[in-house]
C-alpha cells in the first residue's frame, strides 16, 4: 500500500516523521495518517514525496514501471478507493468482534449466576435474561457477523433459527417458572411427553434448516473442523438434514418403550450424541482427507 511504502522509504532515508513532514510542508499528523493508510496525499504532494525520498512515484504506488502518460490522479483515486474498502472492512471486523465479545460476556455472566445464585426463581429469571439479550444481539447483527457473500435467503434461515432459539428459551423459562411457583403441575407422563416433544421439534427443525445455513461461526454445527473449512461445513449440515428424520423416529420409538422420565432423559442424551456425532465424525474424516492426503 502507498502508506506502507512511504513509511518504508522514509526509514531507509533515516528521516523522522517530523523531518519529512517539514520537507513536505505538512503537519506530522497528516504524514502519520498517510503512513497508516487512513488517507492519501494529492498528486502534487505525492510528487514532492517522491522527490524528497528519491523514489519514483511508480514504486510508491506499487506500479510495475513509471509511464510518461501515467494518470497520477486516477491512480491516487484507485488507491483511495482501496483504502476506503480496507478501512471499512477493518471497522466492520472490529464491530463484529465487539458484538461477539458481548455475547460471550453475557454467556459467562449467565454461568456465574447459575453457580452463585441459589434462589431457583431468581437464577432462572437472570439466566434467561442474559441468554435472551445475547440472542437479541445476535439477531440484530446476523449480517455483520456473517460473511459478505451470504445470500438473503441464507440470512433469512439464520434469522429463523435465532427466533426459534429465542422462543424455545422463553418457553423454557416460562414453564420452569410456573413449575417452580407451583402454578403448573405435570404428571410424570406429561413430563415424558414434554421432553420427547421438545427434542423431536428441535431435531426436525434444525434438520430442515441446517442445509440452508451459510458458512459462519455463530449458528450451526460449530466444531473445530467445520468452522475452518466451508466444504466441511456444508457437508456436515447436509448430513444433519439427511439424518434428522431417521434419528427423530428412532428416538421416539425407543423413548416410547420406556415409562420413566430418567430413562427418557438418558435416551435423549444418546439421541443428541447421534445427532451431532454422525455428521461430526463424517465431516472430520472428510476434513482430514482433504488436508492430509
Amino acid at each position: 500500500m502507498l502508506g506502507d511504502n512511504i513509511k518504508k522509504y522514509r526509514k531507509e532515508k533515516g528521516y523522522t516523521q517530523e523531518e519529512l513532514s517539514g520537507m513536505l510542508h505538512v503537519v506530522r499528523q497528516t504524514l502519520s495518517k498517510w503512513e497508516k493508510n487512513v488517507s492519501v496525499p494529492d498528486a502534487e504532494v505525492l510528487i514532492r514525496i517522491s522527490k524528497a525520498l528519491n523514489v519514483p512515484v511508480s514504486m510508491l504506488l506499487d506500479l510495475p514501471q513509471e509511464e510518461p502518460t501515467m494518470d497520477l490522479a486516477g491512480e491516487l483515486a484507485r488507491v483511495n478507493a482501496e483504502l476506503a474498502e480496507r478501512n471499512g472492512q477493518l471497522q466492520k471486523n472490529a464491530l463484529a468482534g465487539k458484538k461477539r465479545g458481548q455475547i460471550i460476556f453475557l454467556s459467562f455472566v449467565a454461568l456465574m449466576i447459575m453457580i452463585s445464585v441459589h434462589n431457583s426463581m431468581v437464577s432462572l429469571i437472570l439466566v434467561g435474561g442474559c441468554f435472551g439479550l445475547a440472542l437479541l444481539i445476535l439477531y440484530r447483527n446476523l449480517s455483520l457477523l456473517s460473511e459478505s457473500t451470504v445470500l438473503p435467503a441464507q440470512i433469512k434461515a439464520l434469522k429463523t433459527v435465532t427466533v426459534f432459539c429465542a422462543l424455545l428459551l422463553v418457553g423454557a423459562v416460562v414453564v420452569c417458572g410456573l413449575l417452580e411457583a407451583k402454578v403448573l403441575t405435570l404428571t410424570e407422563q406429561q413430563e415424558e411427553w414434554l421432553v420427547m416433544g421438545i427434542f423431536s421439534c428441535v431435531f426436525l427443525f434444525f434438520g430442515a434448516l441446517a442445509p440452508r445455513l451459510p458458512y459462519q461461526r455463530h449458528t450451526g454445527l460449530r466444531l473445530p473442523w467445520t468452522v475452518r473449512d466451508e466444504d466441511t461445513w456444508n457437508l456436515a449440515h447436509k448430513i444433519i438434514g439427511f439424518i434428522s428424520l431417521p434419528v427423530t423416529l428412532l428416538y421416539l420409538g425407543v423413548a416410547l418403550s420406556f415409562s420413566n422420565i430418567e430413562s427418557i432423559g438418558r435416551i435423549s442424551v444418546v439421541a443428541i450424541v447421534l445427532y451431532i456425532g454422525i455428521p461430526g465424525i463424517i465431516s472430520l474424516i472428510f476434513f482430514w482427507k482433504k488436508y492430509h492426503t
